[in-house]
């Protein structure tokens, strides 16, 4: 299967890249700056494209299976609101210009529900983290109105932090997954693999799911 990743030098497209490398997948690896992308095993096909330039992402992706994305507009960007959701759409709309018909993008955890309150509302939530979690929450009600794309949101766990690769983890859809001491919570790692088997189990289509212990 051919693969486009959008995001490769980032935080989770970083890992999405090893495992999808690991896995035997033909990637295109896709980011701004190309010579931080770390994977160098499995030589990954590389492309600077700026998601924002449609056009430009759209002949990068054409031809690929899917694609998947890690896109992130930067948390110390003072525009991540509008950024995240302009850049959002342009990926979505580049999908369907490609005639990608399997999309696949990762959001944040802030749009998951507790007792009935999605968390990003929550008075407790981090104010650094609210612009871009509130942006991925609309981009999540945005793309429930996609009907052309096959697309899965994924939310990750409440905490992620770099740690090992487990292969274990649990999933839910709309809550967050909490183990047994209350804690949400999952390494990059085990994100990386659980998105990569949605990709191969194809349990989500047009839904969100999450992963945690």
């Amino acid at each position: 299967m051919k693969v486009a990743l959008i995001g490769a030098t980032g935080f989770v497209g970083s890992h999405l890249l090893q495992e999808l490398i690991n896995r035997g997948y033909e990637v295109t690896a896709l980011a701004r700056s190309v010579d931080k992308i770390p994977v160098k095993d499995g030589k990954p096909k590389t492309v600077a494209v700026d998601v924002t330039d449609v056009k430009a992402l759209t002949e990068a992706i054409k031809g690929s299976d899917a694609l998947v994305s890690a896109f992130n507009a930067g948390w110390s960007n003072p525009n991540i609101y509008d950024d995240f959701i302009k850049g959002s759409e342009a990926i979505q709309q580049a999908a369907k210009d490609a005639g990608v018909k399997r999309y696949i993008t990762v959001g944040g955890g802030g749009s998951l529900f507790i007792d009935g309150k999605q968390i990003v509302d929550g008075p407790d939530f981090p104010d650094k983290f609210k612009a871009g979690a509130t942006a991925a929450r609309d981009y999540l009600n945005i793309l429930k109105k996609e009907t052309t794309l096959d697309w899965t949101f994924v939310s990750p766990a409440l905490d992620m932090f770099p740690g090992e690769r487990t292969g274990k983890y649990r999933l839910a859809t709309e809550s967050p997954v909490f183990n047994e001491k209350g804690d949400s919570v999952i390494s990059v790692q085990d994100l990386a693999v659980a998105i990569v088997d949605e990709l191969e189990n194809h349990k989500y289509s047009r839904q969100r799911f999450t992963a945690g212990y």
